[in-house]
């Protein structure tokens, strides 16, 4: 987009009461930002009421600084990171999104802006989770992932965090996207910095906000629609029963995508949102497997060829080695790393991708078994 084509567009997303849906409205009726900006008050009453008319004959005292700001973010890009503005009418403009009530009409990206375009799941949950809740977030993440499904969430601490690692450990073939509250120039909360350099490098950075725009309360319950809106499921890992991961599952009922819930022990508060979700009809899943097949996805077919299929080869080798080891009958940890000659931190961590992925299953007495044929 040229400068004044991207002024036009900051300044109707910058001008006082007009939100998404009079901006919607407006592009509709009159085609773009141009043309909203060139109309009389007359025309633009037809299409919006009185005051936000006259609101838009005004220039946002702060448009002038927020051009030059965004121009010099689009024109950094670090290098294998694209940085764009995606618009209603652009053709990267997810299409999941699009089909939502209330889809923003302008999107700040960073990252892997070709993700905005494959299949995806949100995992969402508590921002205080339990170490099991953790483990399970990023392990579901982690097969999804290797399954080519792209994870999304909202980069809070907890479940969030957990999921975006577990995809980026997933590799390329799925990754992740992060929809944050705050404009791109900002990470919250601080101590995900890391995580958001390394999604902007493997995943992608979206945000409806302006560059500056501070982590305000508000803008946070307005990100979760477009976590759920991106996503043609959403799998609540945990969550209390006044926990805002519900907010975005109700937002994905709502918009007729699939609610997903990981049960936990009745004893444990960090269950009870995810209870009442399958109460309520949300799917209870076990497995990643279970997840790919309640959304009628097939791996293999969802895994493009490319950088990423040597990651892929490796793990099929990684998990035809223990699988091998382990045969049908009941074998313990300890026998499968004298079998299979790797270390006790390797083994734990693919015998519990295995039990993500439906292939093993944990008996008690700390024993493993296959699960069915293959």
């Amino acid at each position: 987009m040229e400068r004044d084509e991207i002024g036009a567009w900051l300044r109707l997303l910058l001008t006082p009461r007009v939100g998404p849906t009079s901006a919607r409205r407006l592009l509709a009726a009159l085609g773009s930002p141009q043309a909203v900006f060139a109309a009389t008050r007359e025309a633009l009453c037809q299409v919006v009421p009185a005051r936000e008319a006259t609101g838009l004959l005004k220039i946002p005292a702060d448009l002038a600084e927020q051009l030059d700001a965004t121009l010099a973010w689009l024109d950094a890009s670090p290098a294998g990171q694209a940085r764009a503005l995606i618009t209603l009418g652009d053709e990267r403009y997810p299409a999941a999104l699009l089909e939502t009530a209330d889809p923003p009409f302008l999107l700040f990206a960073q990252g892997q802006v070709a993700l905005l375009q494959r299949p995806s799941v949100a995992i969402v949950g508590s921002r205080n989770p339990t170490a099991q809740g953790k483990e399970n977030a990023f392990a579901f993440a982690q097969a999804l992932s290797q399954a080519g499904i792209t994870v999304v969430s909202g980069l809070a601490l907890g479940i969030d965090g957990a999921a975006h690692e577990g995809a980026l450990a997933g590799g390329r073939l799925g990754s992740t996207v992060a929809v944050v509250g705050t404009g791109l120039d900002r990470v919250y909360p601080k101590t995900h910095r890391d995580l958001a350099h390394r999604i902007a490098q493997d995943g992608l950075l979206i945000s409806e906000f302006t560059l500056g725009t501070p982590p305000l309360a508000g803008n946070f319950p307005k990100r979760n629609r477009i976590v759920a809106g991106l996503s043609r499921g959403t799998l609540v890992v945990e969550a209390a029963v006044q926990s805002g991961s519900l907010i975005t599952a109700r937002l994905a009922m709502e918009m007729g995508r699939e609610v997903l819930a990981i049960p936990g022990s009745i004893h444990s508060p960090q269950a009870k949102g995810c209870h009442a979700l399958i109460k309520q009809g949300a799917k209870l899943v076990e497995t990643a497997q279970d997840v790919l097949e309640e959304m009628n996805w097939r791996a293999a077919s969802l895994a493009p060829a490319g950088p990423g299929d040597d990651q892929a080869d490796e793990a099929s080798e990684g998990e035809d080695l223990v699988l091998g080891a382990m045969g049908y009958d009941p074998v313990g940890q300890e026998a499968l790393s004298a079998r299979t000659g790797m270390g006790p931190a390797d083994l734990g961590a693919r015998l519990l991708e295995l039990e993500m992925m439906g292939q093993v299953a944990r008996l008690p007495g700390a024993l493993f078994q296959r699960v069915g044929l293959g």
